[in-house]
C-alpha cells in the first residue's frame, strides 16, 4: 500500500513543479533573512519539507480530483502530467487528507499574520480548482488566483524578517505568476474550449494571450532591473519578456515544447536571486 501511496504521490505533485512552491519559499526566506545562519531555523526546514511535496500534493490533488471531465481528452496528461483513474481515487482522497491535515499542524504552529498568509495559500490552492468559486474557469480571476505561488514566497519572507515583503516584491511576483500562468494555458486553447471551459486564454485567443504575457513579463523586467539597481545580472530577466516575443514574431515555434523549457529558466534564475540574498548575508 505504502509504495503505491508514494508512487500516485510523485506522479500528483508533478516533481517538476516543486521548484514552484518550494523554490518560492526558499528565495522569499532569503530576501527577508538577516543572516545565513536563519537557515537553521526549525520552522525554515519545517516550512521547507511541507512547500517541496505536501504543498504540491495538495495543490494538484484538487486539480485532479476536480479536473476528471476537462482532462480527459487533454494529450499533455499522458506525457508529462498525471491524469487520474477510478482506481487511483480513493489513494488520491487519502494523499489529499494527509496533506491537509499537516497543513492544519503547520498552521496551529504561526502567529496571526503567519496563519493568515497560510490560509490565503489553502484558500486558493483548493478554489483555483474546486466549486462553487473554482478561479481557474474565470477570466482574468484564472491567472490572478495563481497568487498562491507567491504566497510560500511571502510567508518565508514573514518568518525571516517578522514584517511582510514591500509593495514592489509583491507586484513582481504577481506579475511573473500571472504571465506564467496564462502562457501555460495558451497551448490547451482548443482542449479547454471544447471542454466548456472560459479561461482568459479561451476569450482572448492565442496571439492577444501572448501580448499580454508579453506586458507583464517586461513589467517584471523594468521592476527587477530597477530593485536590482541596474545591476548587470539583472538583465537576465529580459528572457522572459523576449520568449512571448519569440512567439508572436515566429508563429513556426511551439509554444508546448518552450513552456518545457520555463521550470529550467525559473529554477536558474530563481538559484541567482537566493545566492545573491544569501552572499549579501553572509560573514566572510
Amino acid at each position: 500500500m505504502a509504495p503505491r501511496l508514494l508512487s500516485i504521490a510523485w506522479r500528483v505533485s508533478r516533481f517538476r513543479f516543486w521548484i514552484y512552491t518550494g523554490g518560492t519559499y526558499v528565495v522569499g526566506y532569503a530576501l527577508g533573512m538577516n543572516s545565513w545562519t536563519a537557515f537553521f531555523d526549525p520552522d525554515y526546514v519545517l516550512f521547507l519539507l511541507y512547500f517541496f511535496v505536501p504543498a504540491n500534493v495538495l495543490i494538484y490533488g484538487v486539480n485532479d480530483w476536480w479536473d476528471q471531465e476537462t482532462d480527459r481528452f487533454n494529450p499533455r496528461k499522458d506525457v508529462k502530467e498525471y491524469r487520474m483513474n477510478e482506481a487511483d481515487g480513493r489513494d488520491l482522497l487519502l494523499l489529499l487528507g494527509v496533506a491537509a491535515a499537516i497543513s492544519l499542524v503547520l498552521l496551529a504552529a504561526l502567529d496571526t499574520v503567519g496563519k493568515a498568509l497560510l490560509l490565503f495559500f489553502l484558500f486558493l490552492s483548493y478554489f483555483y480548482s474546486a466549486p462553487p468559486l473554482r478561479f481557474k474557469e474565470v477570466p482574468f480571476l484564472d491567472f490572478s488566483s495563481n497568487m498562491l505561488y507567491v504566497m510560500p514566497g511571502i510567508l518565508g519572507y514573514y518568518l525571516a524578517s517578522g514584517t511582510l515583503p514591500p509593495p514592489a516584491l509583491l507586484l513582481a511576483g504577481y506579475l511573473h505568476i500571472a504571465a506564467m500562468h496564462l502562457f501555460s494555458a495558451i497551448p490547451d486553447i482548443g482542449w479547454d474550449a471544447a471542454a466548456g471551459m472560459r479561461t482568459t486564454a479561451v476569450v482572448l485567443g492565442r496571439r492577444r494571450s501572448l501580448l499580454l504575457c508579453l506586458g507583464f513579463w517586461s513589467g517584471l523586467a523594468g521592476l527587477v532591473i530597477w530593485l536590482a539597481g541596474f545591476n548587470p545580472l539583472s538583465l537576465l530577466v529580459l528572457v522572459y519578456p523576449a520568449i512571448p516575443l519569440a512567439l508572436l514574431l515566429r508563429e513556426s515555434l511551439s509554444i508546448d515544447r518552450v513552456y518545457w523549457y520555463l521550470p529550467y529558466i525559473n529554477t536558474g534564475l530563481g538559484g541567482l536571486v537566493f545566492l545573491l540574498a544569501t552572499l549579501r548575508t553572509a560573514v566572510w
